[in-house]
């Protein structure tokens, strides 16, 4: 192999980051996301993958296409990080609840949860198909036994490994009926941290008995069903390797996974661009110890010519055997080759069916939780409903018309969201009276509404919120009228609790508007398609 063909061959093997926009400008990470001049450079140069973010779901079409063109190669592979299907990143296209919405419902009615997961699957994998994606970066496989995970969370599809992993197979073969490629992450399990792997690297002290008994079970069923990818954790795990994190370790991705647990397909590292890798080691170091310990794609390095280079240096030099470059890009065909071949033209294909929405709207009504009366209703507006959002703005679940801003102000509640960069309900002055400033508030009666989940480089810190505190002062008051969490179930378990039976109060794993809409519409009384005509014709 000539020096040009090894520097084609390793670059084969690198996935680098793109927005699914089509201008530069309309790039919303322009630190991560490649601008247009350098991803055809990249392409043409052999660089093998890319993972999208950004952008419509009919925009992502055009994008995939265009990519392809960019590209040396007809084996590109293009992949998203899609966990609630399609529509969790490309607007236009079905947004599903979070996977723990199925980890709730199998523990009441397990069959039910596996055929919604299963359709699950299929949605997700046919969304991606019609987009131009040939790679689903999905299913979560981590048991989230730890409630206070910062950045798993909702994303599992449970806390109990046996029930994730009969979740995740389902996931799976549905995934596998629409020609595209799946992948299980994060290995060896990301659920029992309380550290964000994006801004630090989290720490794992449990015994090997233990990761077999809970971590690796999902991971074992996904692999004897011939799973077509793993994706490793950036995690400290000493009862495996006590120096090294489980991405760059030899113990973990060649010893466990490949000989052990017998996993033939390929190994992609979760993004080498997070705090928990970048910080130990530069864009080429990383990436060379990576594909040392037995990763075969390269996800997301800093800087990917510099990835490149690394590699090639390293096989040149001895340090990496050229069999290791052989074996990665013979797995790399053999997974492309389970794919179905996209036609892709200049046609427009309509991405969500009757069914998929079918789906949507199945998945909401089975997750929903509702305790107490009915929501108070009122003609005049004097009550307020603070909303919470565990983020800034804008995001995409809560915009000017989403139902939990426009049905509170229906009927008698205006709306006060609270965010990092805006209005904090929070009193500057420690108070026995409770945490929130009421004043700011203004008169009448509050309805919470609390958008909290596990989000990625946001360290956790919607634990922090006084949340139990801020409940019993309105409560002291008489100034409580209910209160609707979307997103954390821990949060919601404990904070139910606190709720007297004459006060209403509501739970949806999902925080999309038709969450909002379903979830309301069930603690106000009426019909979900009424409420959905009232809030058009408004």
């Amino acid at each position: 192999m000539t020096e040009a063909e090894r520097r084609q061959a390793v670059a084969r093997l690198l996935v680098i980051r793109a927005s699914g926009h089509a201008e530069d400008r309309q790039r919303q990470y322009p630190v991560w996301e490649h601008c247009n001049r350098e991803l055809q450079r990249l392409l043409k140069s052999g660089v093998g993958g890319v993972i999208l973010l950004g952008g419509s779901a009919t925009e992502l079409q055009q994008r995939c296409r265009t990519l392809r063109s960019w590209s040396n190669s007809e084996d590109l592979l293009l992949c998203a990080d899609v966990e609630e299907g399609i529509g969790q990143r490309f607007a236009g296209a079905t947004w599903l609840a979070p996977p723990m919405a199925l980890g709730r419902l199998h523990q009441t009615n397990p069959d039910h949860a596996l055929a919604l997961a299963e359709r699950y699957g299929r949605t997700t994998g046919d969304q991606a198909h019609r987009c131009g994606l040939n790679w689903v970066l999905a299913p979560v496989c981590d048991v989230n036994s730890n409630p206070e995970n910062p950045v798993i969370n909702v994303r599992a599809w449970g806390d109990q490994p046996e029930s994730v992993a009969d979740l995740v197979a389902a996931f799976q073969r549905g995934l596998n009926s629409a020609g595209v490629l799946g992948c299980a992450k994060h290995f060896p399990g990301h659920g029992d941290t309380d550290q964000d792997s994006h801004l630090e690297l989290p720490l794992i002290n449990h015994e090997r008995s233990r990761l077999d008994r809970v971590e690796l079970v999902p991971f074992r069923r996904l692999i004897d069903s011939k799973i077509a990818s793993v994706m490793t954790a950036h995690l400290l795990i000493p009862s495996l390797d006590d120096s090294q994190p489980a991405t760059l370790s030899r113990a973990v991705l060649t010893d466990l996974l490949r000989t052990e647990l017998g996993f033939s397909g390929l190994v992609v590292t979760d993004a080498l661009v997070m705090e928990a890798i970048s910080s130990r080691a530069g864009p080429g170091e990383a990436a060379v110890q990576a594909f040392a310990a037995g990763a075969d794609l390269i996800l997301m390095p800093a800087d990917a010519d510099a990835a490149i280079n690394a590699i090639c240096t390293a096989l040149a030099d001895g340090r990496i055997p050229e069999s290791r470059l052989h074996e990665s890009l013979k797995r790399r065909t053999e997974a492309l080759q389970r794919c179905d071949k996209h036609s892709l033209n200049d046609t427009v294909v309509d991405l969500e069916t009757a069914t998929d929405r079918g789906l949507c709207i199945e998945l909401i009504d089975s997750s929903l939780e509702v305790q107490g009366p009915l929501l108070p209703q009122h003609r005049e507006q004097h009550g307020v409903t603070l909303i919470r959002v565990d983020g800034v703005l804008p995001c995409a679940f809560l915009h000017a018309n989403t139902a939990a801003i426009t049905t509170p102000e229906r009927h008698g509640y205006k709306a006060l969201i609270c965010h990092d960069r805006g209005i904090e309900p929070w009193s500057n002055e420690q108070s026995p009276a409770g945490p929130l400033d009421l004043e700011r508030l203004g008169k009448g009666p509050v309805f919470l509404q609390l958008f909290l989940r596990g989000n990625p480089f946001r360290a956790g810190q919607q634990r922090k919120e006084p949340w139990a505190e801020a409940i019993q002062q309105l409560l002291a008051v008489k100034r409580l009228s209910g209160m609707a969490i979307y997103g954390c179930p821990y949060r919601w378990d404990a904070l139910r609790k606190l709720i007297p039976d004459n006060i209403p109060a509501g739970y949806s794993p999902g925080q999309m508007p038709e969450a909002q809409q379903q979830l309301l519409a069930r603690m106000m009384g009426v019909s979900s398609e009424a409420h959905e005509r009232q809030d058009f014709t408004d």
